[in-house]
């Protein structure tokens, strides 16, 4: 018995020697793949001035200067009814909506995410200085912040000021949040502070309005986005109740509600983007893992009672996404060529269960794509400052 026991622990020993390794061969080979991206983006970064929503207003928002607007995309004028309300084309983005907060936050996303991956390749603390200019500009400020709330977004013209579905559009502030997070060290206190306060301010609301509530409860991608979003910001704020929150809620709602059995989402398949939405829903649960995946709580291992997982729905789309000819459902309606690109799913799986294939997938897509909907779609494009 003393015999097998110690065998047993050594066995132990010898998974976890491997797993940590192929954790750290993860790292090297991020920054391998990515060192010359991320100096490159680093050095755009620090070339950038603040732009927050106070630069450009929209006549069409029902709020003030400091709120954030933005339009519903796949909404349109009614050809029967021009000045009348906006009729909705399912996947079909109207190019005339107000998305310039929307841009502007992708940008902060970019310049945050940019200087926290330059500051945890090389520790230089000129990348964090040129952060706080911006956290400031976005948080602190009073003649530039952003309100804490998304009371106006995804407004439908004649129908909607605004709507639960556009807190959606935060999701771009997780690069943020967790770039404060990397290089909290080197910021000076009222920033982190100020930071976090603005950023808990926003939790407040999310948790609170009727907006939130409703996209809480969304029975799709929108749900999975809310949960990332309040887990991510969380972590900043040190809220572990609101951590704990989202665990129990992937594991009792998100994972067992919109998985089938086979590892599929069925109702991104059956929307009109159903290629580019399956990944983008699958991208968010793999996020959910990677932020709230503790040794006591670790999502990665966690299995419905009919057996659903996140491994499970990675293996089940990753075959779409090594080879896109193997798709056998209609394509998207649109941007159909322009996916896959250097999905989260891929390398934050990878790292999770040691699989070479997926990062080896990962290291060959595009790591820093243009394609203003792609980006819109993915709010993880530095991977470097999630991992530990």
């Amino acid at each position: 018995m003393k015999k097998v026991l110690i065998s047993g622990l050594l066995l132990l020993n010898v998974m976890v020697f491997h797993a940590t390794t192929f954790a750290n061969n993860i790292e090297k080979e991020v920054i391998k793949t990515l060192k010359v991206t991320i100096l490159k983006n680093a050095e755009w970064a620090m070339q950038q001035k603040p732009v927050t929503v106070t630069d450009q207003q929209s006549s069409r928002s029902a709020g003030g200067k400091h709120d954030f607007y933005s339009e519903g995309d796949y909404w349109w004028p009614d050809p029967q009814n021009p000045k009348g309300p906006y009729i909705q084309k399912d996947g079909l983005t109207n190019p005339e909506n107000f998305v310039a907060h929307r841009l502007a936050m992708i940008r902060f996303s970019k310049i945050i995410g940019s200087l926290a991956s330059a500051y945890k390749l090389t520790g230089d603390q000129k990348y964090a200085k040129q952060a706080m200019k911006h956290l400031r500009a976005w948080f602190i400020n009073e003649a530039t912040l952003m309100n804490p709330n998304l009371q106006y977004a995804q407004a439908i013209q004649g129908r909607f000021t605004g709507r639960g579905i556009g807190i959606i559009d935060t999701i771009h502030f997780m690069e943020v949040a967790q770039g404060v997070i990397v290089m909290q060290k080197a910021m000076d206190a009222e920033v982190l502070t100020g930071t976090r306060k603005w950023f808990a301010a926003y939790l407040d609301w999310l948790m609170s309005h009727e907006y939130g509530k409703a996209e809480m409860n969304a029975l799709n991608n929108h749900g999975t986005c809310f949960v990332m979003q309040v887990a991510s910001f969380a972590k900043l704020c040190n809220n572990d109740q609101l951590m704990e929150f989202c665990s129990n809620r992937y594991k009792t709602v998100l994972l067992p509600d919109q998985m089938a059995v086979d590892g599929s989402f069925p109702r991104e398949l059956s929307r009109t983007k159903p290629y580019g939405y399956s990944i983008f829903n699958l991208d968010a649960m793999t996020m959910l893992c990677q932020i709230l995946s503790t040794k006591a709580d670790n999502l990665w291992n966690y299995k419905t009672s009919d057996g659903k997982s996140i491994k499970k729905g990675i293996e089940y789309l990753y075959p779409y996404v090594a080879d896109k000819s193997k798709w056998t459902l209609k394509p998207d309606v649109m941007y159909w060529d322009n996916w896959p690109v250097a999905q989260p799913l891929l390398v934050f799986g990878a790292n999770a269960y040691g699989n070479k294939d997926w990062l080896n997938t990962w290291v060959k897509l595009e790591h820093d794509p243009q394609v203003e909907e792609v980006v819109r779609n993915l709010p993880i494009r530095n991977p470097l400052i999630w991992l530990n």
